[in-house]
């Protein structure tokens, strides 16, 4: 038992830091790429390899007629909003600015459990509220809250992004009885194409711009966020509870804004770990919350 959990922990962890490290290398990716196509570019390559991979492991690639509604709703939210979204408001905010307002998916899941399925927050639910709105305000009130019509952008389409992914798993209760190598696969694939389409015809990409870092971090997005991660997380639920692993993910925003400072030189002073530490406060307090929902509802 004691290998097994040390084993989820190895595994957690090799998820945690590649989708971490997919925070700043997107903000390099975006000096060359638009956000939509890129994102899309490597989402489609990366359902086509998770389709393969799903083959070798021998889960069946079909989707019953009657599932596809729940997978287009499913791709709509968790990637198409949550991957192209957030990808979007890096052209205009930081990294601990657009992860940190992303993060902030379990307290707004929690907010809407209230009108959609009658769930009222608890006192506790109302102080996760508090502490990731302090934590914005924190982070975000450093100019003053003087933001240009660029910074609002991106701010908007980061909660946007965190919102429409708590929409869908409010409203997607149970999940989808898919091998789960073949559901990444569809969703990934479903929600990343429209991407592309949306890149053409709006952001008309030159597609010789990409230099050789470019072409490295749009490798890296394709292989590892999306494949080796997505791998490295069915691999970390086998051997974890679900609400450890959820709140180990919170190590995501961490890394990424520790990493932006590194790679990139985002500031990181005192502002940035007083709001993370807020924020991502609150978001456990929100995910502790939803934990015993689901068990009051068993």
């Amino acid at each position: 038992m004691k290998s097994a959990r040390w084993a989820g922990v190895f595994f957690l962890l090799v998820t945690a830091t590649g989708w971490a490290l997919n925070w700043p290398a997107m903000k390099i990716l975006l000096r060359e790429w638009p956000p939509l196509f890129s994102r899309g570019v490597a989402g489609v390559t990366a359902a086509f390899l998770l389709a393969i991979v799903a083959l070798c492991s021998g889960e069946p690639l079909r989707v019953p007629r009657q599932l596809m509604p729940r997978m287009l709703l499913a791709a709509s939210t968790n990637v198409f909003a949550w991957m192209g979204f957030s990808t979007l408001s890096m052209k205009w905010l930081s990294v601990s600015e657009g992860a940190l307002l992303v993060y902030t998916m379990p307290i707004w899941a929690m907010l809407l459990a209230w009108p959609v399925l009658s769930r009222r927050p608890s006192a506790e639910g109302f102080v996760s509220l508090a502490l990731g709105l302090a934590g914005v305000v924190v982070l975000l009130g450093g100019q003053g809250f003087a933001f240009d019509a660029g910074k609002l952008v991106g701010i908007l389409f980061a909660l946007l992004a965190a919102v429409l992914f708590a929409l869908g798993t409010v409203i997607t209760r149970t999940p989808l009885p898919i091998a789960p190598i073949t559901l990444v696969a569809w969703q990934v694939g479903l929600g990343c194409a429209p991407m592309i389409v949306l890149g053409l015809l709006i952001e008309h990409p030159h597609f010789a711009a990409l230099n050789t870092a470019g072409w490295a971090v749009l490798i890296y997005m394709t292989l590892v966020p999306m494949g080796v991660c997505y791998l490295a997380w069915f691999a970390t639920l086998r051997h974890l509870p679900p609400e450890v692993a959820s709140i180990g993910m919170l190590l995501v925003p961490i890394m990424g804004i520790v990493a932006a400072a590194l790679a990139l030189g985002e500031p990181l002073g005192f502002r940035e770990i007083a709001a993370m530490a807020l924020t991502l406060s609150g978001v456990a307090l929100a995910l502790r919350r939803k934990r015993q929902g689901k068990e009051a509802d068993a």
